[in-house]
């Protein structure tokens, strides 16, 4: 059975309610309506119905049950609001709040804040900052962590990876790219991996000296103590982490070389490129970035997304919200 189909075997009791504001992308509207057929969850799409029936029938669908909610003439605006400017704590007044809700990833995530969802997806026609900034403002980390970070899950077959951060933080520290590896351990083994981490770089053992690698080394250390029962190494480059006939020689003993399943990278960049690399060279599909360390899931697509991928993130998750 595949991840997906795993996953929506799992969530299907329990039919978690997942906002989607983009609801006049094609992408969006497609992936929800078959969503809302299968049953294994339940989509809310934002936007105005009779301008997304219209679509529908363009595309040649239905929208059937689907819910859609409106939020320039929602109901429960007014209590909206008034969640809103108590969340904020005074760093908005109520004409503020009226008109910063009118953007719909700020209207989706404070459904969730206000117990109507359990979960968003956006991101098909927006920046990422525009679907993390009203997470970051509403729902806030977890305890215990500082920052969100953006993984990908790497599905090719029955082979499955997850690589962070590569699409948040631009520029980490030790402690950063630390916090980073702690909580894609948890993501790791939401999903079923029993998470091998290699903490990546351009060196392994010491095969270089810069102060990125000291920074690398310094984050698995830290990442060790946070939680001394992850199966973790680092400095390490791909290969050593990746290739067992390599780990052998660059880093021999390693209970994670040569078999890593996790990997976190030193920068954005490298993320960025590294997992894109491995989707359009090596036909992985990339799902993702999930958010991780917020307190409710909040996922960020890519703007390149297919109907597949907004469909699989959406189960992903949907299994975030009740695993």
């Amino acid at each position: 059975m595949s991840l997906i189909e795993n996953l929506k075997s799992r969530v299907r009791s329990s039919r978690p309610e997942i906002v989607f504001p983009e609801g006049d992308d094609t992408r969006i509207l497609r992936a929800a309506i078959r969503l809302n057929e299968d049953g294994d969850i339940k989509p809310i799409v934002l936007g105005d119905k009779k301008e997304l029936e219209a679509l529908a029938e363009k595309e040649g669908v239905e929208l059937g049950s689907l819910e859609v909610l409106n939020p320039v003439n929602y109901e429960e605006k007014d209590e909206m609001v008034k969640a809103f400017v108590e969340r904020r704590k005074g760093k908005v007044t109520k004409e503020q709040a009226e008109e910063i809700l009118k953007d719909h990833n700020y209207f989706g995530t404070m459904l969730i804040f206000m117990g109507k969802a359990k979960g968003l997806v956006s991101g098909a026609a927006h920046t990422t900052a525009d679907t993390v900034r009203p997470a970051l403002q509403i729902i806030k980390t977890k305890p215990g962590y500082k920052r969100c970070s953006g993984a990908f899950i790497m599905l090719r077959g029955e082979e499955m990876y997850l690589m962070a951060d590569c699409a948040i933080n631009i520029d980490l520290d030790a402690e950063g790219l630390a916090e980073v590896a702690v909580v894609s351990n948890e993501t790791a083994k939401q999903f079923g991996l029993e998470p091998k981490i290699a903490m990546l770089s351009f060196s392994t053992k010491g095969s270089a000296s810069h102060e990125r690698v000291t920074m690398v080394a310094e984050a698995t250390k830290m990442a060790k103590e946070k939680n001394p029962e992850m199966a973790i190494d680092g400095e390490l480059q791909f290969d050593a982490a990746f290739v067992e006939s390599v780990a052998k020689k660059k880093a021999p003993g390693s209970e994670v070389a040569g078999h890593a399943n996790v990997f976190v990278f030193p920068n954005i960049e490298a993320g960025n490129i590294g997992y894109k690399i491995a989707q359009r060279f090596g036909g992985f599909e990339a799902i993702g970035p999930i958010l991780q360390g917020l307190n409710a899931p909040v996922n960020d697509l890519s703007r390149g997304c297919v109907e597949d991928e907004v469909y699989s993130l959406a189960i992903i998750t949907a299994a975030q919200a009740v695993l």
